[in-house]
Formats: C-alpha cells, structure tokens, sequence
C-alpha cells in the first residue's frame, strides 16, 4: 500500500484486514465504554505484520483496551473487565485486557516505579507509552468509520521504526521490550 494513500487510510485498511481485530472493535463499539479506544500491540504489530508481508493476526497476543471513567474504584473497573469479557467467547476472551485510563495513576508508579500524573482522557494516555510506534489507537464509530489517535503520528510504525518516547524517561524494561519485538519482527529498527 503505497502512492498517494495517507497512512491513516493504510492504517484503515490494515484494521480492517484484521478479522479478530474487527471483531474486537465490533464487541466493545456495541458495549458503549467511554471514551473507549483499542490500542498497543493489535494495532502497531498489524502495521508491522502488513508492512513486513505477515499474515494479520501474527505475533498479536492480546487486544487492549483503554476507556476513561472517573470513577476510579477498583470494583467500578472491575465491573467493567467483566461485562467485557461476558460480551467475547473463547478465544478472544482470553486475550481482550481491559483497563480504565482514569486508575491508571493510581497503581503504575507501584509496577513500574515511575510518577503517572492524572490524565482527562484514554488518548491522552498514548502520550506516555514507551514508543512512539506504540502510541496509537482506534475506535469503531457508530458509522463503522474508524477514528484514529496517534499523537506522535505513524510515521515509526509503518517505517518499522522503535525508539523511546521522547516525552518521558527510558522506560526501565526497554530492553526486555525492544528483544521481545525484534524477536517477532527482525526487520524493526531500534534506535535509542
């Protein structure tokens, strides 16, 4: 896919290629999530599977979803993981993570011993991923057109670029992230 095709419209075709990827997106558009997005892996890795002559699907271990409630109690997210996961059959309820971006300050300086400020919303979140090839999402829109976010462009993705977000620290596993994506997708170019 190349010419005078933008990258948004690659991007909507590589989805759209993606029969699991579809499905996912089809489920949580009808559960109604708030400010909903899928995003991380299923995304990027469909770019680099399409760019790198893959069949969709490879390498793609989970589906994450991210939507933003205020409410940030663990039982209010907790509710939410398993209406999820009611709405999927095996296979695909196994790996469809659920998480409220709005929580996500509340437990990642624990995890990974870095400071998560508040966010207003789940594209706000991209900002702060550890790549900016990571930091894209989409929504299936009630119009079946898909919105995109991707805050540092898709430029990394589709040139199989991996490099640290240049917004925040190096984040504490790059190494483990870097090995486990070349491992996959030895085309990639890690520059750090």
């Amino acid at each position: 896919m190349k010419g005078d095709i933008s990258l948004e419209q690659q991007l909507d075709a590589i989805v759209r290629n993606d029969p699991d990827l579809m499905m996912v997106l089809r489920t949580v558009r009808g559960l109604h999530l708030p400010d909903w997005l899928i995003f991380s892996g299923s995304i990027y890795q469909s770019v680099w599977n399409a760019v790198t002559g893959r069949a969709p699907g490879y390498g793609v271990r989970d589906f994450d979803v991210g939507y933003f409630d205020p409410d940030t109690s663990w039982d209010a997210e907790d509710a939410v993981i398993r209406r999820v996961a009611d709405a999927f059959e095996s296979p695909l309820r196994e790996r469809v993570e659920v998480r409220n971006q709005a929580r996500v300050p509340i437990w990642f300086p624990a995890k990974f011993g870095e400071p998560y400020p508040p966010i207003a919303t789940t594209a706000e979140a991209l900002e702060r991923f550890v790549a900016p090839a990571f930091a894209v999402g989409v929504r299936l829109e009630a119009d079946y057109r898909l919105t995109i976010a991707a805050p540092f462009g898709l430029d990394d993705a589709f040139a199989l670029t991996l490099r640290p977000n240049p917004n925040r620290p190096l984040a504490k596993d790059w190494e483990r992230v870097v090995e486990r994506a070349l491992a996959r997708w030895p085309e990639l170019v890690v520059i750090a």
